[in-house]
């Protein structure tokens, strides 16, 4: 059979993505969608079954991304269901959801820039992330793959996913729920259909952004954890003096919060919110936070009665670890929430948008009560400096080497992050990009200093500079 090259950098560890167009400048483009489908469809084949769901975001390369991929699966033998333009949780649902279906994927660049584009995959209700991923590829080359004459069909799920969504709220008294007033921002990503079914279905004041799909995003780019990204929102949260606002990334499976005071919560103080509800209906559980995540957090949950995890970054992994632990809360500082209490487990910024209506009504506090009453660490932002991919694992391999010779206290579960007696910080190689992550948190600003000053000497022992 003749196989097809996939670029080996899209195949990331949990997802694909990569730059739409011809090489050199592009490294994605249809040739690349229809060899996943390809490859994709024969693994399902391979597990027994026989129909994909496929959505897609609102970016202009996703359409054809999407003809693409759809004419791989069907040609090695799969059915497809298409439900159009979706988020990346509305895509999960569709695929939890549905008996006669057994994978899923999304065609979305998530919160990367408009030229970018990719694929999160699910099969069987589980991550598709890491080997799996790099199958595909290998599938690909070898050209080994299954054929077959599949067919296409449309399904919409939006109504059911919003219904099922609604839950969340279900156990509040309508009182209460009517007298909140909250901003929220689509940023013109995939989120805005959903949002506008699902705040004309709850009671209250609701103010929307920029709910109109366009994959040029003309009015910020979508990503709530740039706080650039956030003035469209703060700005209405001011002027119409509302609760708390909410915004949401390209594909919504990431959230950012504005708080009453204009002031926006970090991913790890968003969690905590979530945990000190979810403990009180669940004690003793396990709450699952990324190596990012600060201090406070970890030692909050142990207060609460729950049992604290650091995990690997990434949605793909800290899905799988709430599976292996059965945890039933986790998040990430990037704004990915997962809950598993009352709901699938995967991560979804709409439906952690009602729980955290929720938590304020719950706990009688409003989300800016909740921020002031968090201890104030100093931290760095997320530090990423450029090194090349087949740099990035072994410079951190020769970092834990050196700091396992000098006795430092390490958690090595992705990089590694050391404790001080100044705090902590953290060196990471992304598994998205080639880049270096830092981070460092004290409890002075002089601290803070000395912490970065150590990430600074373990980079130049390596030859590497910030």
């Amino acid at each position: 059979m003749q196989g097809y090259r996939i670029d080996p950098t899209v195949l990331r560890e949990y997802d694909i993505r990569g730059v739409v167009g011809e090489k050199p400048e592009g490294n994605l483009g249809p040739g690349d969608a229809r060899a996943i489908g390809r490859s994709f469809a024969t693994l399902v084949r391979a597990e027994g079954g026989g129909k994909v769901v496929v959505g897609r975001d609102g970016r202009l390369s996703s359409p054809m991304l999407e003809a693409a991929l759809v004419e791989g699966l069907t040609a090695s033998g799969v059915d497809v269901v298409r439900i159009g333009i979706s988020s990346s949780p509305m895509l999960y649902f569709a695929e939890l959801s549905a008996e006669d279906v057994q994978g899923g994927i999304q065609i979305t660049g998530s919160h990367n820039p408009a030229d970018q584009n990719g694929f999160k995959m699910v099969m069987a209700g589980r991550p598709f992330y890491g080997a799996a991923i790099q199958r595909l590829g290998e599938l690909a080359a070898a050209g080994e793959w299954s054929r077959g004459a599949g067919r296409i069909e449309d399904r919409s799920v939006i109504d059911a996913y919003v219904e099922g969504m609604l839950g969340a709220l279900a156990d509040l008294p309508a009182d209460r729920l009517a007298a909140l007033k909250i901003g929220w921002d689509a940023g013109n990503g995939a989120a805005g259909p959903v949002l506008e079914r699902l705040t004309a279905r709850l009671p209250g004041e609701h103010h929307l952004l920029h709910t109109d799909v366009d994959g040029t995003f003309p009015n910020h780019h979508p990503d709530p954890s740039e706080e650039a990204n956030l003035a469209d929102l703060r700005a209405l949260v001011a002027a119409k003096k509302l609760d708390f606002g909410v915004a949401f990334d390209g594909d919504a499976d990431r959230i950012g919060v504005i708080d009453g005071q204009g002031r926006a919560l970090a991913g790890d103080q968003l969690l905590l919110i979530y945990a000190e509800d979810v403990l009180r209906k669940n004690p003793g559980a396990r709450v699952i936070a990324d190596v990012k995540a600060s201090r406070v957090l970890f030692d909050r949950v142990a207060v609460l009665g729950g049992v604290p995890d650091m995990w690997k970054a990434g949605h793909a992994l800290i899905k799988s670890r709430m599976k292996q632990t059965g945890a039933v809360l986790a998040g990430e500082m990037t704004g990915h929430m997962f809950f598993a209490d009352d709901y699938h487990g995967f991560d979804d910024a709409f439906y952690a948008a009602l729980r955290l209506i929720a938590a304020t009504l719950r706990l009688d506090r409003s989300v800016a009560e909740f921020h002031d009453a968090m201890p104030q660490l100093v931290s760095t932002p997320e530090l990423r400096f450029a090194v090349g991919e087949s740099r990035k694992f072994a410079a951190i391999e020769e970092v834990r080497g050196r700091l396992a010779e000098a006795g430092a206290e390490v958690v090595a579960v992705d990089g590694v992050r050391v404790t001080t007696a100044d705090g902590w910080w953290l060196l990471r190689a992304s598994n998205t990009q080639a880049m270096l992550v830092a981070r460092a948190e004290s409890e002075t600003p002089e601290g803070l200093a000395r912490l970065v000053g150590e990430i600074d000497r373990q980079l130049a022992a390596s030859g590497l500079s910030r």
